[in-house]
């Protein structure tokens, strides 16, 4: 915890800001259009009776959407992203996930990024830390402080390596943290939520968590925002910028890692999330095994601009996802969750 707050602080305006200027950043590659669902022409329900909600967290949702991890810091702009985001979140009806919360516990003036709550009084809040920290000088303390901030109903420990790896400021010893993962878990009255940033979770990883008694996983594949390309345009070393964009695809789909998940369903919860960009996207996700999907980039820009915007973004989602599940001539999501006969084929 000895970095300079400005220069973290930086960096996430740095992030945005590759983000808003290189569409390449966006690598489109998620698999899901290779993936056919059985059009149904004769559904036998009411398209106004589809029921799209879900639990999620002890608390019902009118949509199995979480809006993903992004931002927070000291600057106005990311506070207000972050009120649109939890406003919007709150007025749909859908989860909201914050960026890492790190920078808050190195700078007290980033706290009211992340004192949410009063904008989203119902929905499931996720607080975020990075899990790499427990290996420098973070622990229980540090993550019940990002918890109360934002009034939480569970934390992400996000894993991030190769962003790491890229990123010129990277802490890079992920080395024996499975122990105070579990420490962590075991530790927090709330529950912890594994989740990878862009490359996928294996099998293997999935069972670490499992023996670290983590329950939930936020799967998190390749093929939409790429981080490794982000810190690319961070690194101002020719060597380590080149890195970054060899790696840019590196990891597992969210389709593969679905796949990667399915034999772990009676012991874990799932989240997709990673290249989600459309109502479609959302339903083959849940019928291959996701109880939640995660979307983050395409909310950015709505958030910028407006609570307004914003909700018209989730919206969006909302219908496309009903128009498909009524397409399935599914009435619930319960009948699209791990049902196989909704899939033609997977190329």
């Amino acid at each position: 915890m000895t970095r300079s707050n400005d220069s973290i602080h930086q960096r996430k305006q740095d992030h945005i800001q590759a983000m808003l200027e290189d569409a390449a950043i966006e690598r489109n590659q998620s698999g899901f259009d290779q993936i056919q669902l059985m059009h149904r022409a004769l559904p036998e329900c009411d398209f106004n009776q589809i029921n799209t909600s879900a639990d999620f967290l002890g608390k019902q949702l009118t949509l199995p959407l979480l809006i993903s991890s992004m931002t927070g810091g000291k600057s106005e702009n990311l506070t207000q992203i972050n009120q649109a985001l939890a406003e919007a979140a709150e007025s749909m009806q859908v989860a909201l996930a914050v960026g890492s919360q790190r920078v808050m516990i190195e700078d007290a003036t980033a706290y009211k990024s992340f004192q949410l709550r009063q904008y989203a009084p119902t929905i499931p809040l996720i607080a975020n830390m990075g899990a790499v920290q427990l290996n420098y000088g973070f622990g229980k303390d540090e993550a019940m402080r990002m918890v109360d901030t934002l009034e939480a109903d569970a934390l992400y420990l996000h894993l991030n390596p190769l962003q790491e790896v890229i990123q010129p400021e990277g802490d890079k010893n992920f080395a024996g943290l499975m122990d105070k993962i579990a420490s962590l878990a075991d530790a927090l009255p709330i529950p912890v939520i594994l989740k990878e940033v862009g490359c996928g979770l294996s099998a293997k990883d999935i069972e670490l968590g499992l023996s670290a008694s983590v329950k939930w996983f936020d799967l998190a594949g390749r093929g939409g925002t790429s981080w490794s390309r982000i810190e690319a345009h961070r690194n101002h070393d020719e060597h380590s910028s080149n890195l970054g964009v060899l790696f840019q695809d590196w990891g597992l789909t969210t389709p593969q890692s679905l796949l990667q998940a399915l034999p772990y369903q009676d012991s874990a919860n799932f989240i997709a999330s990673g290249g989600i960009r459309n109502g479609i996207d959302m339903v083959k996700s849940v019928i291959m095994g996701a109880q939640i999907c995660g979307i983050a980039a395409p909310f950015l820009e709505p958030a910028m601009h407006s609570t307004e915007a914003t909700i018209a973004k989730i919206q969006q989602f909302s219908d496309e996802f009903r128009t498909a599940q009524f397409l399935l001539g599914a009435t619930d999501i319960s009948q699209l969750f791990l049902n196989d006969n909704l899939i033609l084929n997977r190329q």
